[in-house]
């Protein structure tokens, strides 16, 4: 331990069921002149705090007679100043929300670094404002955890969303492609304070600009060609949820200004309507992008950015945490049996060799190898020489174009509409996407025919073979600025 901190005259808990751990903090919490009690039961742990004594608890989660973590309401009942710190070998995301939600003062992941228990212990001591446990935590450490991984970057990570599940802060999720943004929103939602309320999700990089206004707040019946009925956006559908902004980075700027005033005030009109809706949405945001430099660049609005990154969560590449690939492999292989795909093995050899790889695809790479080496390979065992044979292939794909060599106009819009329905999900996208796919087409359409004719709409209309009326019409409604005598 780097220094000693006196605390003269505290007593200590300690309850775990490894004396070895006992040991070690014995050892390492007596440099802080504290009186120290251990235990390796529940039950012991309990008697102790009900005699009064100790000012405060560190324990295990796992105990032979108890889970510690049942405990923490019970002694907040009848010591409510009495501080408990809980430790746990578990280290997932469920075990930290589970601390938290008890009312745990904080949550160690074992192994612990000692330097940061005699801190936390510190601030236990020292800090007089007594925690409250939160309403309806987990109860089910056996249901399907939302992310995988032991790491410490993962920990990290944890326990950070341990302290937000009872908030309604904004949070602003950043990292690379294929790190799990969205699992992590969607821990944000089902673990917090609205898991009771819907989870709506959009994806703002595959959403056309001309539609966005329409997704997010709605339209009324005929606000434009195609709007047959009134249609809620998803600020509307996200009331008492969770709204998840997902590559908010892609957002045009004349979105981005509507979006700053319902995050101002909280009320947002429908396209073509007058009445103010009130809107009750959580807000997580995320995305691939250095917001700040788009900032810099005049791409993204400064005062969003402050809006949305109330809370900054960084997502660690997978390549900075190549310890939790073995635990992500079996969670994929095992998901890839249930849903009826063959069971397979890796070799040691194989697990290694898919440590030393930089994986720029992150998780969503390795798990789009470990189903497809399920489907195509007959070995039980998969070994070194698959994994190589794959992760060469992978490396070649990566540095080709992302679009199609030779792709035509068609397969282009429909590579394009596809990510859109994509997007949505099991939902469908707003009535009237005909014509709102057909005027984000015509734009783009007639602007590069005027440029290519200089600005001669008598030739722009004959190249695009309409009449000169109708193209005048067209440059009208959809606001395309004319040049003469320019390309």
């Amino acid at each position: 331990m780097a220094e000693t901190v006196s605390l003269r005259g505290s007593t200590i808990l300690i309850a775990d069921d490894d004396p070895g751990i006992r040991t070690v903090l014995s050892r390492a919490l007596g440099l802080l002149d504290c009186d120290i009690r251990t235990t390796g039961t529940a039950a012991t742990l309990w008697r102790w705090v009900s005699e009064g004594l100790g000012d405060l608890v560190i324990t295990d989660v796992v105990l032979p007679d108890e889970n510690g973590l049942d405990l923490i309401p019970r002694i907040a009942k009848i010591r409510p100043e009495l501080r408990v710190i809980a430790m746990s070998a578990q280290n997932t995301l469920l075990t930290a929300v589970r601390a938290n939600e008890s009312g745990a003062f904080e949550y160690l992941p074992k192994p612990f670094d000692l330097n940061e228990l005699a801190t936390i212990v510190t601030r236990a001591l020292t800090e007089r404002v007594a925690r409250q446990p939160s309403e309806g935590p987990p109860d089910s450490e056996g249901e399907d955890l939302p992310l995988i991984g032991r790491s410490p970057a993962m920990q990290d990570i944890y326990r950070a969303l341990a302290r937000l599940m009872g908030t309604d802060l904004n949070v602003l999720i950043t990292g690379e492609t294929g790190t799990g943004k969205e699992l992590v929103a969607r821990a944000l939602h089902d673990y917090g304070k609205r898991r009771n309320g819907p989870f709506v999700a959009i994806n703002m990089a595959a959403i056309p600009r001309e539609l966005i206004e329409s997704e997010l707040f709605g339209h009324e019946k005929g606000a434009f060609s195609g709007a047959t009925s009134r249609t809620a956006g998803r600020f509307e559908q996200a009331d008492g949820g969770t709204l998840f902004l997902d590559e908010i980075g892609d957002m045009p700027l004349e979105a981005q200004t509507r979006l700053l005033r319902v995050l101002q005030d909280g009320t947002f009109t429908t396209v073509g309507g007058r009445t103010p809706l009130r809107t009750d949405a959580r807000i997580v945001a995320a995305t691939h992008r250095d917001l700040r430099q788009y900032v810099s660049q005049g791409l993204f609005r400064d005062d969003l950015y402050y809006r949305l990154n109330v809370v900054p969560l960084r997502l660690p590449p997978l390549r900075q945490r190549a310890e939790d690939i073995a635990d992500l492999v079996r969670h994929f292989l095992t998901r890839n049996e249930a849903e009826g795909l063959p069971a397979k093995t890796l070799s040691p050899e194989a697990l290694a060799r898919l440590r030393e790889y930089r994986w720029p695809g992150n998780v969503r790479e390795l798990e789009n190898l470990i189903r497809r080496i399920a489907a195509l390979y007959s070995e039980v065992r998969i070994g070194a020489d698959v994994i190589e044979s794959e992760l060469a292939d992978a490396e070649q794909i990566a540095g080709e174009a992302v679009a199609p060599r030779g792709e035509s106009l068609s397969e282009a819009v429909e590579r394009h509409m596809q990510a859109y329905f994509d997007a949505h999900g099991d939902a469908l996208p707003a009535p009237g996407i005909y014509e709102r796919v057909l005027r984000e087409v015509e734009r783009p359409l007639i602007t590069l025919c005027l440029g290519a004719t200089r600005g001669n709409q008598i030739r722009a209309a004959a190249l695009l073979g309409l009449n000169r009326n109708t193209l005048r019409k067209k440059i009208r409604e959809l606001d395309i600025p004319i040049q003469r005598g320019v390309k």
